[in-house]
């Protein structure tokens, strides 16, 4: 399903103190709003991305979102946060079916939360929620009583909702004039509907108040201080039968031989192998979720496209391909002559040294459906590091 981000950052943060919004005020160097959209350009397959800002600071959004810029868009909010949230709803494309809304002052929700927002069925109203924990009571002047805290949750966000639904309720809001929701799931209950809980982290606060700040920079710090590295290998593997053709093309090299490759695109089981490799780094499905072969535009298509699309997901997840390894199963035609060439292809679509391509081939000893010249296959492993803390 396509599903869209907005992140609320209009709002002014007073309580947070200083001299600028407190989105854009910095934890551990970096602005607040661009930590708390950092989870989700980490390998999620969002339609877009809308951060939605006061008129205000334009200029400081501009700074703060400078190094994703390629992958966001800015829009006008409002008086209210019910009005942001209802100008971004506004942006988004007619095609977009889910919508994600997560206030920016929420630097530290993890992917596993997002992930488990994503996996519920279309249609759904959620929101991350965490138990409370601190004994509560109720004050009426001088006198409290207690309050039974059972079956009591923090709501948090992001919040999940299906866009057309988000989308009425707004606006049957803004109709009743009523601007007094605390959050976009009170406005669903508003209009009726059920709202799922899923499970958050204690985490995933709301930076408020200036003490807030000195409890994140910790956080990072502690985040910091070890990390664990995270270096991901992703395997691929690829096979296709011959069939008519004057030619095969193997790792992005159009080799004259006596059949060719049977595919939907140019059959290149070489960069389909390594595309699926590259996209297990980051969870992000095979070469079939991003190209279907049921689609005609990718008919005879140049797989080198496919290979492209899977390393610009990675570096845009924070990944860095530091190794691309193919082995083509064949009888014929010969490789050797042809390696240098595949590995030049290879890394300039991969944007890496050629030092970091591997291309090998062996036979299969005349064994099985290979051996006899049936077909063509490869086995791809990619080797990706990711430098960033996500989540």
């Amino acid at each position: 399903m396509r599903t869209a981000l907005i992140l609320v950052a209009a709002g002014r943060g007073s309580r947070a103190g200083g001299d600028i919004p407190k989105q854009y005020q910095k934890v551990a160097g970096i602005a607040l709003a661009r930590r708390s959209l950092q989870p989700f350009l980490s390998g999620l397959d969002l339609s877009s991305i809308f951060i939605v800002i006061s008129p205000e600071d334009h200029a400081l959004a501009a700074i703060a979102f400078a190094d994703a810029a390629a992958h966001i868009h800015f829009v006008t909010g409002g008086a209210t946060r019910q009005i942001s949230v209802l100008n971004g709803l506004k942006a988004l494309g007619p095609d977009t079916q889910r919508v994600l809304v997560h206030d920016a002052a929420r630097p530290f929700v993890g992917d596993g939360e997002i992930a488990a927002l994503l996996a519920l069925p279309a249609g759904i109203s959620a929101t991350l929620a965490a138990p409370v924990a601190d004994s509560l009571r109720r004050v009426n002047g001088a006198v409290s009583e207690p309050v039974d805290r059972e079956g009591l949750f923090a709501v948090q966000t992001p919040q999940l909702f299906d866009y057309a639904e988000i989308l009425a309720a707004h606006r049957a809001a803004d109709t009743a004039n009523r601007d007094d929701f605390t959050d976009d799931c009170s406005l669903m209950q508003w209009r009726g509907h059920q709202i799922t809980i899923v499970s958050g982290s204690k985490d995933n606060f709301k930076i408020t108040n200036p003490e807030d700040f000195l409890r994140a920079e910790t956080m990072v710090s502690m985040q910091s201080s070890a990390p664990l590295p995270d270096v991901r290998v992703g395997q691929g593997y690829d096979i296709h039968s011959h069939g008519p053709g004057d030619h095969v093309t193997l790792c992005g090299v159009k080799i004259p031989h006596s059949r060719g490759l049977d595919g939907h695109s140019d059959a290149d089981v070489g960069l389909h192998a390594l595309t699926d490799a590259l996209l297990a780094t980051i969870g992000a499905g095979d070469i079939g979720t991003h190209f279907p072969p049921s689609d005609p535009q990718w008919r005879g298509a140049a797989s080198r496209i496919f290979l492209e699309h899977a390393a610009g997901l990675v570096r845009q997840a924070g990944g860095t391909i530091t190794l691309a390894d193919v082995t083509l199963i064949c009888e014929e035609p010969k490789i050797g002559p042809h390696r240098a060439e595949m590995t030049r292809i290879m890394s300039e679509a991969l944007q890496i040294a050629p030092s970091r391509v591997s291309v090998k081939a062996t036979t299969n000893e005349r064994i099985g459906a290979i051996g006899r010249k049936e077909g063509i296959c490869a086995l791809a492993n990619a080797t990706v590091v990711f430098t960033a803390k996500h989540g």
